[in-house]
């Protein structure tokens, strides 16, 4: 069987996609983009309340989990929060764990996270925390598969450039059809290509002021039932 396991560089202690060349998230700051892009992409915690779907391309270190929990612990509305993420290449836990140490701010949650999660689970309840669904596999088929609807997803795959797989039209096309009337999308990227395919996918979408040096990302609304 092939090892399906992320294969790593690191470099100042971000881990490196060495499929992709490209980092995890920001050498700059990893949270700090992850609240801008995301969080505030996708207008939470502010929409928390209620039976609360988010679904993720790429599970990747965990840390877009930690960084919304975080935030879905602090406002302290009624409700659950589920988190769905499509991962081709888990992280090994360990390679996880090094990661995560460079964030202390979300480290209780961390902490929790390394001591129920494993790559050989896809579903766990954390323990006081949101509904954790790890779905393996390459997302261009087990998305289109997928049974939920997400409130709001985080289009967290590499570069266009280096990982144009999980940019495909078709795909995002899928996320559209998975995704809640009203529901939302956010991603680093503000490539053209992009944009027109969310568009296609019946989202309505924006511009935005991008993390860091990064002038641009997206935003993106669904108005109407895909």
């Amino acid at each position: 069987m092939t090892d399906q396991t992320a294969k790593l560089d690191w470099r100042d202690g971000v881990p490196i996609a060495t499929a992709f060349d490209d980092p995890y998230y920001s050498l700059e700051n990893g949270l700090a983009e992850t609240a801008h892009v995301f969080l505030a992409g996708n207008d939470l915690p502010a929409r928390f309340g209620g039976d609360f779907q988010i679904a993720e391309l790429g599970f990747g270190t965990g840390l877009n989990l930690l960084a919304t929990w975080a935030v879905w612990a602090d406002a302290g509305r009624q409700g659950t929060l589920h988190f769905t993420s499509f991962e081709a290449f888990p992280m090994a836990i360990d390679d996880m764990r090094n990661a995560l140490a460079h964030f202390p701010q979300v480290a209780s949650y961390a902490d929790i996270l390394m001591s129920e999660w494993s790559p050989d689970k896809e579903e766990i309840a954390l323990t006081n925390g949101p509904t954790l669904h790890v779905i393996k596999g390459d997302a261009r088929a087990t998305l289109p598969a997928w049974h939920g609807h997400a409130d709001a997803w985080f289009l967290d795959g590499f570069s266009p450039a280096k990982n144009p797989e999980l940019w495909q039209p078709d795909l995002l096309d899928a996320v559209g059809a998975h995704t809640k009337p009203g529901g939302t999308a956010a991603t680093y990227s503000a490539a053209g290509h992009i944009r027109q395919s969310l568009s296609d996918a019946g989202f309505d979408v924006t511009r935005v002021p991008g993390y860091g040096r990064k002038r641009h990302m997206t935003r993106a609304r669904m108005l109407d039932a895909k």
